[in-house]
């Protein structure tokens, strides 16, 4: 009994240890000892990006014993749960450039991913606008700011518009050309735009009223830079008063040499601590003037010749005699410099070395503006490597124009003595330093911009028009319908001067132009003018400028499209009237009330009614005299669309002023031989082709070869 109970003892102890040696790990099914496996990551987390309110979700593939944790890290701070993958919350902005691991562990190890980068973009912001365009009134002359504040994803573009057609420049404010009457009531609004959508603002209204007595003002060529020669604020001058009885020359401001620009005027200025009504001069002389033009009192007078310097010669040319100097009318900003600048080039020499200079004048002392003057220069690219700019062959001669903060000035030949070619150039009114220049005739030649003394023409959405004379068309076109050397000779031009560079945006050349331009026959003797946009018999709205030269047609073209060149017609044009100027133009046109009106060499003044936005093709009315050569360059007075008179300046020997009723041609109301005894006689300038006649605030102001006459009412 004994043995029997330690036998059974000694097997329950064996038996224990058994179970406990198998519950240890100490042995296996096939006899070998066990071992666990540390993780190892067979895929790593990657990159994510996301927009700002979405998740991202990161993952990675890992292998080893089971069980496999997982430990998530955004920034260093634990994140997620214990899985393979980790999806944010929705992202903000905050989250961007967040560095994202996970930590992989085991009872036999652990392992650390690489680190992913999440990335979080914003949404972007369809455009608000916070601040709308605010109605504004302004006198007529003067230009009218309207400005948009808007919020939104960047870049933002603006696009203003008024009365339903594109104006300005992609910025968040839009300042108008000097306004006119025609201007009231203008609609202006502005849509605001990005990769998220557009918004368009609420409705301004442009409204325009004819300015207090007192502030009549022309500051540029032919009152506008459409070029329309109306001034719209002359409430003295009517057709009832302008007569040989009541109305003659009153006075005359002699000056030192040949008066080829058009005078200038500003009222009310401050000189020596005094009002005064101011009408600046320049001569053919480089002087440069300020009378007071009810006085004829000299305010101040200024020579803008370098040290050592005289005015250039004639250079074998008697189109600008017996000198050359100030030859262009300048134009002023009376919101330049100190008080209001006057810009004006001028030509000089100095041996056998000539200069052609852009100076800023202060309008009340006439000094020089600070970095004053610059000479101009320039080169431009060709297909042999460039052409450059060499100042004695040419005179700029057609008026300033001041555009955006940029004065355009156009060059012309001294007759037709070459080399030459095409130029316009941009300058920086602030700095005076050169921003554009473009070539019109860059592999060619001739090209010249004359235009009578006209000043290069601009619309609303800041292109340039002008008639290039007679020189190099390259009658091979590209696939765009363009020159394919860039040479635009005899062609009605429209200049881009979108980022400050200058470039042909557009052009129409006639069909016979390379047989015009060999017979000198070609646009380039007259100017171009910008109409008000018209409403056809359909009741769209067309954009014109019209344009004559020495073939005798009227050609009307459509700036947003302007036929370009066809050999064998010219059915690409908006309107061509043929033979309706004989003799050919050397002058500018004017436009008033739905009138164009010309004078071509030989023939009377003739009126063009304007009906469903093309001219009449015979005139309406014409004056009962001709014109000999150049013809005449009309201008047009008149209160709102009333008491409209057109004065023209006739030449031969003794010049003659006319003044025409608006409404009718045939009723001439005055001209300067009607009063006995010659009263109202004086010379012409031998250039009357430049000579363009200005009205301002009850007078008349005409260029003569040492003096500007003043007409007006008689005391």
């Amino acid at each position: 009994m004994r043995f029997r109970a330690s036998l059974i003892a000694i097997t329950v102890i064996l038996s224990g240890m058994s179970a406990l040696l198998s519950a240890c790990g100490n042995t296996s099914s096939n006899g070998n000892p066990g071992q666990a496996t540390a993780p190892t990551i067979s895929m790593q987390p990657a990159n994510q990006a996301v927009t700002a309110g979405q998740t991202a979700t990161f993952s990675l593939t890992a292998s080893g014993t089971a069980p496999l944790n997982y430990q998530w890290q955004k920034n260093g701070a634990n994140v997620g749960t214990n899985s393979a993958t980790y999806t944010t919350p929705a992202t903000t902005a905050a989250d961007n450039n967040a560095k994202i691991q996970v930590t992989v562990s085991n009872a036999a190890g652990s392992m650390t991913s690489a680190t992913a980068t999440l990335t979080v973009t914003s949404s972007p912001a369809a455009p608000t606008i916070t601040t709308q365009p605010a109605s504004l009134t302004v006198a007529v002359g003067l230009t009218a700011t309207f400005s948009v504040a808007a919020n939104g994803t960047a870049p933002l573009t603006y696009q203003w518009q008024k009365n339903g057609a594109s104006v300005g420049s992609n910025s968040n404010m839009y300042t108008t050309p000097p306004t006119t009457i025609a201007d009231n009531s203008s609609q202006i609004l502005v849509k605001v735009s990005n990769a998220a959508g557009s918004k368009t603002s609420t409705t301004a209204t442009l409204r325009v009223i004819p300015p207090p007595a007192g502030t009549a003002r022309v500051l540029t060529y032919h009152n506008d830079i459409e070029r329309t020669g109306q001034n719209l604020t002359e409430t003295t001058l009517t057709p009832a008063n302008v007569n040989s009885t009541s109305f003659g020359k009153i006075g005359s401001l002699g000056v030192d040499g040949l008066v080829d620009a058009e005078p200038l005027y500003v009222s009310n200025l401050m000189v020596a601590g005094a009002p005064h009504n101011v009408v600046f001069v320049v001569t053919e002389h480089d002087s440069a003037y300020a009378f007071d033009a009810d006085t004829f009192a000299q305010l101040w007078k200024v020579s803008v010749l370098g040290v050592n310097e005289t005015t250039s010669d004639t250079r074998n040319c008697g189109q600008v005699a017996p000198e050359i100097g100030i030859t262009s009318t300048p134009v002023i900003d009376l919101n330049a410099g100190a008080h209001g600048t006057i810009y004006l080039v001028a030509m000089s020499k100095n041996g056998s070395n000539y200069f052609q200079r852009l100076h800023a004048l202060d309008i009340t002392t006439g000094a020089e503006e600070s970095g004053s003057p610059t000479t101009i220069q320039a080169t431009f690219q060709n297909l042999s490597g460039h052409t450059t700019f060499d100042p004695k062959q040419y005179k700029e001669r057609v008026g300033l124009l001041l555009m955006n903060g940029v004065i355009y000035t156009g060059w012309a030949s001294h007759c037709d003595i070459g080399p030459y070619t095409g130029w316009v150039m941009g300058y920086s009114q602030s700095t005076l330093q050169q921003v554009s220049v473009v070539n019109i005739t860059p592999n060619g030649s001739e090209a010249a911009i004359w235009m009578a003394g006209a000043g290069l023409a601009a619309d609303t959405s800041n292109n340039i028009y002008f008639l290039a004379g007679n020189g190099t068309f390259d009658t091979t076109l590209d696939v765009n319908g363009n020159p394919s050397k860039g040479d635009y000779g005899n062609g009605f031009i429209k200049l881009s001067t979108a980022g400050n560079t200058l470039s042909v945006a557009d052009y129409f050349n006639m069909h016979d132009t390379v047989s015009e331009s060999g017979g000198d026959v070609d646009l380039g003797s007259g100017g171009a003018m910008v109409l008000p946009d018209l409403k056809d018999s359909q009741s769209n709205t067309r954009h014109l400028a019209v344009g004559a030269g020495k073939n005798g047609r009227i050609y009307v073209v459509n700036r947003d499209q302007m036929g370009k060149f066809n050999t064998s017609n010219d059915n690409a044009i908006y309107q061509e009237l043929d033979g309706a100027l004989p003799g050919g133009v050397w002058a500018m046109p004017a436009y008033f009330d739905n009138v164009v009106y010309y004078g071509s060499v030989g023939h009377p003044l003739q009126a063009f009614a304007i009906a469903y936005a093309k001219l009449g093709t015979t005139a309406s009315s014409h004056s009962p005299n001709s014109f000999g050569y150049p013809g005449a360059t009309p201008s047009v007075s008149a209160n709102g669309n009333t008491n409209g008179i057109v004065w023209a300046i006739e030449n031969g020997g003794t010049g003659v002023l006319h003044a025409y009723d608006a409404t009718n041609l045939a009723t001439e109301l005055y001209n300067s031989n009607q009063a006995a005894g010659g009263r109202d006689q004086f010379p012409d300038n031998g250039n009357c082709k430049f000579v363009t006649p200005m009205i301002a605030n009850g007078k008349v102001f005409v260029g003569t070869p040492s003096s500007v006459v003043v007409f007006g009412l008689l005391p």
